[in-house]
């Protein structure tokens, strides 16, 4: 990792340091300290912090998480933000996002690959020794070329030294062409585990599952360890996932959903001349019409594009009045 830096919490006597290679973001979590975020790849801004003191180097200078008038101020996106010498910084400490399990850089093997829809494969690396996670949490995979690492978030139940991804090839995408190009064997360096939008398996509450596109696999991760439970052996899973076409959606069966305690919602927003016998539109007004019962008593996990993931929150924290407090959701930008 070569050499490293001290970075220090402005206003307090706390530091903690940061490998030259690592970012700040990454650093804070791994020792314990729990710096606002939510994307983890320059996209939302929410791990904004103020430099103080010092320099860094920025993985992704346009991105688009931060504003040109906050750079101008001092500010800088903690997860995009390598130091280059030691450094003060000031930032919105979350109680949420010390992680139960510290992130760690590791480098993992390519298992196998599987076709899940005619543009999202799963993708099964296996590291040397346990990786633990939770349900619902992502990876950053740094792979060669890129300046910045990737955020793809894991599919299957956690336990074990497998780590499974659902990834949609994005046309012309540098990373999901380097990635498809992989082979069984290959090896690639994975930090993590990311998110505090993770699964609360204390909850005694039914679970509801939305996702939109490649927002299945953290959902999906939700959904299998609520099954996987045995505390929860009587609680229900609603799964609703909104596709584009016929030929963009999965089955509960594909899934491993197949279980009498799912209720599994398939929603198409273009269903025109496919033959499709349900539910069409946005997967929020599937949600609407179709979820049973007083909402309040579920806990909501949201995977998605940002338009997709507001629409449903705005329905649930101002329409139904879930409480916030029963509604996690990750954003894919």
């Amino acid at each position: 990792m070569g050499e490293g830096y001290t970075i220090a919490v402005a206003g307090t006597s706390r530091t903690f340091p940061c490998a030259a290679d690592d970012t700040l973001l990454g650093a804070a979590l791994r020792a314990g300290i729990g710096i606002a975020y939510e994307c983890a790849s320059g996209g939302c801004g929410s791990c904004r912090v103020d430099l103080c003191d010092g320099a860094v180097d920025l993985a992704y200078p346009a991105s688009p998480g931060l504003k040109p008038r906050d750079f101008e101020r001092g500010r800088r996106l903690a997860c995009m933000s390598r130091p280059t010498r030691d450094c003060a910084i000031r930032f919105r400490e979350e109680a949420a996002a010390i992680p139960v399990t510290p992130p760690r850089r590791r480098v993992a093997r390519l298992e196998a690959r599987r076709p899940v829809t005619r543009d999202i494969d799963e993708f099964d690396f296996a590291f040397g020794q346990e990786a633990p996670f939770l349900a619902g949490q992502f990876a950053l995979l740094q792979l060669p070329g890129l300046p910045s690492a990737r955020a793809y978030s894991m599919a299957n139940v956690p336990g074990g030294r497998h780590w499974q991804f659902m990834i949609r090839r994005v046309p012309g995408g540098d990373a999901t062409r380097i990635l498809f190009d992989l082979r069984p064997g290959d090896l690639v360096e994975i930090d993590g585990p990311y998110s505090t939008a993770h699964f609360r398996a204390d909850s005694p509450r039914d679970t509801v599952c939305v996702a939109g596109g490649s927002g299945l696999a953290p959902v999906l991760s939700v959904a299998r360890a609520a099954l996987a439970d045995t505390g929860r052996a009587r609680c229900r899973v609603h799964f609703f996932y909104g596709a584009r076409t016929l030929a963009d959606m999965v089955t509960p069966e594909a899934l491993g959903l197949a279980d009498e305690r799912v209720t599994f919602h398939p929603v198409l927003s273009e269903p025109d001349g496919q033959g499709w016998p349900g539910e069409t539109g946005y997967v929020h007004e599937a949600l609407d019409r179709l979820l049973p019962g007083e909402w309040a008593d579920h806990d909501f996990y949201l995977a998605g594009p940002p338009p997709m993931v507001e629409a449903v929150r705005r329905l649930l924290l101002l329409d139904r009045g879930v409480p916030a407090d029963r509604v996690y959701y990750d954003r894919f930008f």
